[in-house]
């Protein structure tokens, strides 16, 4: 299948070409939750919507910023980032709620992780590079994200985040004819400090380190509206920073 439609310029998932896109792109999960990032943008436009793909563009200041949904899961993630990379995007920041699997991340005075690098526990970056290359998030953008984080008063902790395919393998274990499997993955990932888990981190830094741009996960706990603020005044930060 084609990555693009019959004019040789509209991605064939995203619908948007180059010019559409902005250096930076925030991407929720969610196509709902586009608007409210997008309220945070000066002048936001509407682009495109196609499936669980939409995206808004706006500016910050002087810099372009585009928002736009991945949908649920790797597979997903990965047409999305891929055909947003071939739009122009240089920087990629998930946001999205996750599940708590540490104790740290359990602290209930947390408003949310910043995610450094991602176990690689799903079958989408198996068809990118062995399971042996690192899912590690930019450590320029995490560290802008844990610098206004700081800067706002919010309290994210950093860690490692477990990425995985199936949301029921998690919530409902018991369920599945694996259950003994993925009791005994998820206690390994417990011992070894693993913070959170979400569906799409993974894939995202393994697309974005191989194709050359820098991506980072930023997981609420509580108030989507603090992660998107942290990521606004990171954003900020880095091109203040000449990054």
């Amino acid at each position: 299948m084609a990555f693009f439609n019959h004019n040789d310029e509209i991605m064939y998932h995203i619908h948007c070409k180059k010019g559409d896109i902005g250096k930076y792109v925030i991407l929720p999960g969610d196509p709902f939750r586009c608007e409210l990032i997008a309220s945070f943008l000066e002048d936001p436009q509407l682009i495109a919507h196609n499936r669980e793909l939409k995206t808004y563009t706006g500016h910050l200041g002087d810099t372009r910023v585009s928002v736009t949904s991945t949908g649920m899961g790797g597979g997903s993630t990965a047409i999305a980032v891929e055909e947003l990379i071939k739009c122009g995007a240089e920087y990629l920041i998930r946001i999205g709620t996750c599940g708590k699997i540490s104790e740290e991340s359990k602290d209930e005075s947390l408003d949310g992780c910043i995610v450094t690098a991602a176990v690689r526990d799903e079958g989408t970056t198996l068809h990118y590079i062995p399971v042996e290359y690192p899912a590690v998030a930019d450590r320029h953008v995490v560290e802008a994200l844990a610098e206004a984080a700081k800067k706002l008063g919010y309290r994210y902790m950093e860690g490692i985040i477990q990425t995985k395919d199936s949301y029921f393998g998690q919530v409902e274990p018991e369920s599945m004819p694996t259950e003994a499997n993925l009791n005994y993955r998820m206690q390994c990932w417990e011992r070894g400090n693993v913070a959170v888990t979400d569906m799409e981190s993974a894939t995202l830094f393994i697309v974005s380190q191989i194709r050359g741009t820098k991506a980072a996960s930023v997981m609420s706990f509580k108030e989507t509206e603090k992660s998107i603020r942290v990521i606004v005044e990171a954003i900020k930060i880095l091109e203040n920073k000449g990054e």
